[in-house]
């Protein structure tokens, strides 16, 4: 059974903010990113409870680990009732906390 997915703005204005950054770099791998942050996010939709809890006592909220290159993104998320999983923020590994 898939959950359906929703973005925050926050989460959306993060990923913008990710894909804005990497393609003034490099437009290919902008892309490449963009996919790989698309494909991610709609896994979680499948499999909701099969990423880390962030910590022990919450149970629904979770982050996932995107590989890409040589880090990669996580993306913050809460399993909410109806079968509905709200995408929170998503950011860079080597960044310091959630944006």
């Amino acid at each position: 059974m898939a959950y359906t997915v929703r973005l925050t703005r926050r989460a959306r204005e993060n990923i913008q903010r990710l894909y804005r950054y990497l393609l003034l770099r490099d437009k290919h791998a902008a892309r490449r990113a963009f996919s790989t942050l698309e494909k991610g996010i709609a896994s979680i939709g499948e499999f909701p409870f099969s990423y880390r809890k962030t910590s022990p006592e919450q149970a629904f909220l979770r982050e996932m680990l995107i590989p890409f290159g040589d880090s990669g993104y996580v993306v913050l998320y809460e399993v909410e009732e109806g079968e509905i999983v709200t995408i929170l923020a998503v950011r860079h590994q080597r960044e310091d906390d959630y944006h």
